[in-house]
């Protein structure tokens, strides 16, 4: 099936029985914690990557709220990333990413949700004239600090989930992951995040970046800025960037 996104008038690529399918898009974060599960749980799946800024009305059937991702086997549609995410940890239950523990299930919860502020603190730069990116560095590196502290809190190794990753690094990759790309990202080396304050971080990246499933679906910082570029105030981003077929 082809990479390229399926945009309004386009005809619904048909499904086959017991065969799982994720409707994504290529640069969206959200749908990417769904794909690194996916990968890591070694889960069969065929993509349909969506255009977001021109929904198949055949999509927008499937969910309403236009977003991806969006999980599909049969009569079963699971819509959200985290969702999806739990979902498939509980249906195919090799490779477990949840933690037993209902503490710390509680407290991968909070950083998930922590990261919103993050996110903000993140894209306020990527939209920041020059003079004002020294200031909102220092908003974002309040928040990266939190990521800090609470993985040194652990531990255990250098992964949020201890020796091994779990489900609370590939959550957090997608977002927590670009921060160290800043300065290419704005042109701006005041953007630049010294890695050198945040040792637990810094691992965490070096780590990360080996797994199999964060380097499939993860953009050099280059490609990812000239999609931003693309996107930003434009009807019609660059969905099939780098795609040749």
């Amino acid at each position: 099936m082809t990479q390229k996104a399926f945009a309004q008038g386009s005809a619904f690529p048909p499904t086959k029985p017991g065969v799982l399918r994720i409707y994504s898009m290529r640069f969206c974060p959200y749908a990417q914690r769904t794909r690194m599960v996916l990968l890591h749980k070694n889960i069969p799946h065929e993509t349909v990557n969506i255009n977001l800024k021109s929904k198949p009305d055949w999509f927008l059937a499937l969910n309403p709220l236009g977003q991806v991702p969006v999980l599909q086997i049969d009569d079963k549609v699971v819509v959200e990333s985290t969702a999806t995410c739990d979902w498939l940890d509980d249906v195919y239950p090799e490779n477990r990413l949840q933690p037993n523990d209902p503490y710390r299930r509680a407290w991968d919860r909070v950083l998930t949700e922590y990261m919103g502020k993050l996110s903000s603190a993140f894209f306020a730069i990527l939209r920041s004239q020059p003079g004002d990116i020294p200031e909102k560095i220092v908003e974002l590196e309040k928040h990266f600090k939190f990521y800090e502290d609470k993985l040194g809190a652990r531990n255990e190794g250098p992964f949020f989930g201890g020796s091994q990753p779990a489900m609370i690094d590939y959550i957090l990759w997608p977002h927590l992951g670009k921060v160290s790309n800043l300065g290419v990202m704005t042109g701006n080396s005041a953007a630049e995040i010294d890695l050198l304050k945040f040792p637990n971080l810094a691992s965490w990246f070096k780590v990360m970046w080996e797994l199999p499933p964060v380097k499939a679906t993860t953009f050099d910082a280059e490609t990812y800025t000239t999609f931003l570029k693309s996107s930003i105030n434009n009807p019609t981003p660059d969905y099939d960037l780098g795609l040749e077929e």
